[in-house]
């Protein structure tokens, strides 16, 4: 299982359901596991809370369990800025490997602002790079730079991790 992470506009997204393709795997998009309450505060900008998340965190991990009740790998995307979290995601599940997304803030800036249709406005920006905890070694995270093409993000993820791609 690989969680795909990052803050808004890193193509966490593009990334995860190319990786998910590539292997051949189940794909999962964290955004869909939001509430109707919490898609709407976002809409709104305002930052969720850790409250806000945790019945978010909970379905998504809930979705892990039922790929690894049944054998079977999967990918979602979801931010994970806080380490929390990411430990959450993690707890119990020793299958789940954690592929972190970095890249400048200007870069990122640019892909929200040109984004059409989604409920992370672009001067959330800031309030993600606030609440993101950047991986720490003790966490064993892949670390990617969103400076290169989706498709060479997926290959090098691929090859680090050591993924058997379909």
């Amino acid at each position: 299982m690989i969680v795909v992470m990052g803050v808004a506009g890193t193509g966490k997204t593009t990334v995860g359901e190319l990786l998910a393709g590539r292997l051949g795997w189940h794909y999962a998009e964290a955004d869909t596991f939001h509430s109707a309450e919490n898609v709407a505060k976002m809409a709104a900008g305002e930052p969720l809370t850790d409250e806000d998340r945790g019945p978010w965190l909970a379905a998504i991990g809930r979705w892990i369990d039922e790929r690894a009740a049944d054998g079977t790998p999967g990918v979602v995307s979801c931010s994970g800025l806080r380490r929390v979290y990411r430990d959450r995601l993690r707890d119990g599940r020793p299958q789940v490997r954690v592929v972190f997304l970095e890249g400048s803030r200007d870069l990122i800036m640019r892909r929200l602002a040109a984004r059409h249709g989604h409920f992370m406005r672009a001067e959330m920006l800031d309030s993600q790079f606030a609440a993101l905890e950047p991986p720490q070694p003790d966490e064993d995270v892949t670390e990617v730079s969103i400076d290169a093409t989706p498709e060479q993000i997926v290959e090098e993820i691929v090859q680090r991790s050591h993924l058997p791609a379909r």
